[in-house]
């Protein structure tokens, strides 16, 4: 019983984490989904946002306290203006899907929304991290080593 229950566990855990993308087969990945250039933001742009916003793990959650919004996944969507998740007050849901999609190893719809908020007025500057971790930054490391 106790290693049944131990098993459950360990399975458990492997869920929750999700997939850590290695650097590399996310730049290829990104690249195949049409990130590189859309809307003016090169891939070793998108490689820097995701490393500074979930280290590239699909299952990245951050609660923000100030308005009690939460980010999601790679890209960190954030509930309150993009991906309603139900929970936070005077969400938008711009995204149109639910958080859960945003939270798959498969990040096809993860791409789709990181488009739509790129295409907002504020452009890649719309993540915190960007403005704080990349911009004005080199930003060739982010793709050193790979063949996107």
């Amino acid at each position: 019983m106790k290693a049944v229950l131990i098993l459950g566990l360990l399975l458990l855990s492997v869920t929750v984490r999700g997939k850590k993308f290695q650097k590399c087969e996310l730049a290829r990945t990104l690249k195949r989904l049409g990130l590189d250039g859309y809307k003016g933001v090169s891939l070793a742009k998108w490689m820097c946002l995701a490393r500074w916003e979930s280290n590239y793990n699909t299952r990245a959650t951050n609660y923000n306290h100030g308005d009690k919004s939460t980010d999601y996944g790679i890209f960190q969507i954030n509930s309150c203006w993009w991906c309603n998740d139900g929970k936070t007050p005077r969400a938008v849901n711009a995204c149109c899907i639910p958080r859960s999609n945003l939270l798959k190893d498969d990040i096809t719809q993860a791409v789709a929304s990181a488009k739509k908020v790129v295409s907002d007025p504020q452009g890649v500057r719309a993540w915190v991290a960007w403005r704080n971790k990349c911009q004005n930054q080199d930003l060739r490391s982010h793709l050193q080593g790979c063949r996107a």
